[in-house]
C-alpha cells in the first residue's frame, strides 16, 4: 500500500514537472500592444477638453439669492434646479435616519440659495435661469476670481424660464461665444459647467442625447437638448458647451426621482435664449406672436383621412374669429408645412417659432388645403393684447393639474350626487396643484371664486376672473362632506 502511494506521488510530480515544462514551451498568445500612434485621438481628444474648460470657466459665475419663500416643495419627477433647496430635509435624513429633528418652519422665512449663470457680455450682462432669480430679494454674483459682486435682475421671461441679471463697476469681464444650437448633432460631445451643490465651478461630460425635447410640462415654451452630461441642483442656469467652447445651451432642468443626477438633463436651446435675451436686455420683458389659431400634431389616421402623403406639419383645428390667422384666410383643416421658409415638424416646434417672433412681423406660411400648395402672409398680433380670453383656459388648466365636466344624470346617480349641482371632477394629475392641495377624482366642485357653478362654461368663465390674482378658491363636495381650497396658478 505505502509503494503504491510512493508511485502515485512520483507520478503527480513527474505529470506535474511535465506541465510546467509544455507551459513554458507552448507559445504565449499575442498581446495587443497599446503605443503612443494608439492613445494619439483619446489623447487629442482629452487635452480638446482641458482647453474648453480652461478658456469656459473664467466665464460662468457663481450666483448666490436670498428669498422670503413658504413652507413646502413638490416632487415632481422633472423638476428645475430649486437654488433653495440644494441639501434638503430629506438628504440629510437619508443619512442621519429619525436621529434629526423636524423642524417646526414658519409659514414664511428667508432662505438662502445658488445656482449658476454666464457672462454674456464685458460690462456685466449674464445669462441664468428664471427660477434661480425669479424670486429673489437679493442677487449676488462670485466671479472665478473670486470677486463677489451685487447683481440687479434686468428682466425675466417665466414662460420660458430665462432670466438676464448684470453686475456694475465689474470691469471688462471675460465673455462666452454662443453658438448655433440647430447646427447641434445628437450624439455630439458636450459639457456642462456650473455649481453643483455648490461646488464651484464642477465640469461634467456627455453627449447631446436628443434634441428638440417638447410637451415635457417644464416651462410653457419648450424645445430642450437632452444630455447625459451631469447636471445637478446648482447648476441651473450654467451653459452646456460644444466642443467649439460655445454655449449652445442653458442649462435648465432635470428627469429625478431622487433630487439628484438620474442620467437625463434639459437644456434651453441657445438659439431660442437669444431671442429672449434681446428683448431682455431692451425692455425686461418678452413680446410674444399671437397667430390665433388651435393646432395639433397629425397622426396615421389624420393622414389618411386628410389624403396627406406625411406627418410632418400641423392640423389646423380651430381658427379664432377676428385673429391674424382668420385675416389671412387660414381655415380650420389647413395642415402648415412651412412657416418663413422652415419646415414645420410638430406643435411644440411651431408654437415656438411663433412665440419668438415679434408682434406686427409679417411671415409667410405655406398650407396644405385639400391636397393643394397655398402660400399665404400673415401680420402677427401679439398673444399678451389680442389672444381671447377662452385661449388660455387650456393653458391655466394644465398647470393646476385637473380636469373637469359637466355632472350627467347617470354619473350623478353613480357617484350619489344631484344633476346641475356642479361640475365633476374627471381627472387629478399626480404631484400637480391640485393633488397637493387636496382635490381628488370624482370631487364636485360647486364654487368657483364665490360663484356657483353648474356647468363646464359656468365653471371656466368663474376661472377667468383669476387671470390676474393667479389665485383660484375652489368650493368642493365628496359625498357628504364640503370644504374650501385655494390653488394658486404657477
Amino acid at each position: 500500500m505505502g509503494l503504491r502511494l510512493r508511485q502515485t506521488s512520483l507520478a503527480i510530480v513527474v505529470a506535474c514537472c511535465l506541465m510546467g515544462i509544455g507551459l513554458f514551451l507552448w507559445p504565449a498568445p499575442a498581446r495587443a500592444a497599446v503605443g503612443e500612434k494608439d492613445l494619439a485621438p483619446l489623447v487629442e481628444t482629452s487635452k480638446a477638453f482641458t482647453l474648453i474648460a480652461r478658456e469656459v470657466t473664467p466665464t460662468v459665475v457663481f450666483i448666490k439669492v436670498e428669498q422670503t419663500v413658504e413652507a413646502g416643495r413638490s416632487g415632481a419627477p422633472f423638476e428645475f434646479n430649486n437654488p433653495f433647496d440644494q441639501y434638503n430635509e430629506e438628504f440629510f435624513r437619508r443619512f442621519f435616519g429619525d436621529r434629526l429633528p423636524r423642524p417646526q418652519r414658519p409659514r414664511e422665512y428667508k432662505q438662502r440659495g445658488w445656482g449658476s449663470g454666464f457672462i454674456i457680455s464685458g460690462d456685466g450682462y449674464i445669462l441664468t435661469n428664471h427660477h434661480v432669480v425669479g424670486g429673489a430679494d437679493k442677487i449676488s454674483v462670485r466671479l472665478h476670481d473670486g470677486r463677489e459682486l451685487d447683481a440687479n435682475l434686468v428682466g425675466t421671461d417665466p414662460k420660458s424660464d430665462v432670466a438676464i441679471i448684470k453686475v456694475n463697476e465689474a470691469g471688462d469681464l471675460p465673455v462666452l461665444a454662443l453658438g448655433d444650437s440647430d447646427a447641434l448633432q445628437v450624439g455630439e460631445w458636450v459639457m456642462a459647467i456650473g455649481n453643483p451643490f455648490g461646488l464651484s465651478h464642477t465640469v461634467t461630460v456627455g453627449v447631446v442625447s436628443a434634441k428638440g425635447r417638447t410637451s415635457m410640462g417644464i416651462t410653457d415654451y419648450e424645445d430642450f437638448i437632452q444630455t447625459d452630461a451631469a447636471i445637478n441642483p446648482g447648476n441651473s442656469g450654467g451653459p452646456l458647451i460644444n466642443m467649439r467652447g460655445e454655449a449652445v445651451g442653458l442649462n435648465s432642468a432635470i428627469f429625478t426621482r431622487s433630487g439628484g443626477y438620474m442620467g437625463i438633463g434639459f437644456a434651453i436651446p441657445i438659439n431660442m435664449v437669444k431671442a429672449i435675451q434681446k428683448q431682455l436686455i431692451e425692455s425686461g420683458s418678452v413680446a410674444r406672436g399671437f397667430l390665433g389659431v388651435g393646432i395639433q400634431d397629425l397622426t396615421k389616421e389624420l393622414v389618411e383621412s386628410f389624403g396627406l402623403k406625411d406627418t410632418e406639419g400641423v392640423l389646423v383645428s380651430q381658427v379664432y374669429e377676428d385673429s391674424p390667422a382668420a385675416r389671412a384666410g387660414i381655415q380650420r383643416g389647413d395642415v402648415v408645412v412651412e412657416y418663413e421658409g422652415r419646415k414645420v415638424v410638430n406643435v411644440g416646434q411651431f408654437r415656438n417659432m411663433v412665440a419668438l417672433t415679434a408682434p406686427k412681423t409679417r411671415v409667410n406660411l405655406v398650407v396644405l388645403r385639400e391636397g393643394k400648395r397655398n402660400e399665404l402672409t400673415v401680420e402677427l398680433g401679439s398673444i399678451e393684447k389680442d389672444a381671447p380670453a377662452t385661449m388660455g383656459r387650456g393653458e391655466t388648466m394644465k398647470k393646476l393639474g385637473f380636469s373637469v365636466q359637466d355632472l350627467t344624470d347617470e354619473l350623478a346617480q353613480q357617484l350619489g350626487y344631484e344633476a346641475g349641482e356642479g361640475v365633476l371632477v374627471t381627472e387629478v394629475e399626480p404631484r400637480s396643484p391640485a393633488q397637493e392641495a387636496g382635490m381628488r377624482q370624482g370631487m364636485l366642485i360647486m364654487e368657483v371664486n364665490r360663484k356657483a357653478v353648474k356647468t363646464t362654461q359656468d365653471f371656466f368663465e368663474a376661472l377667468d376672473l383669476s387671470s390676474e390674482s393667479k389665485r383660484v378658491l375652489i368650493l368642493l363636495r365628496d359625498r357628504q362632506m364640503s370644504r374650501y381650497l385655494i390653488l394658486q396658478v404657477p
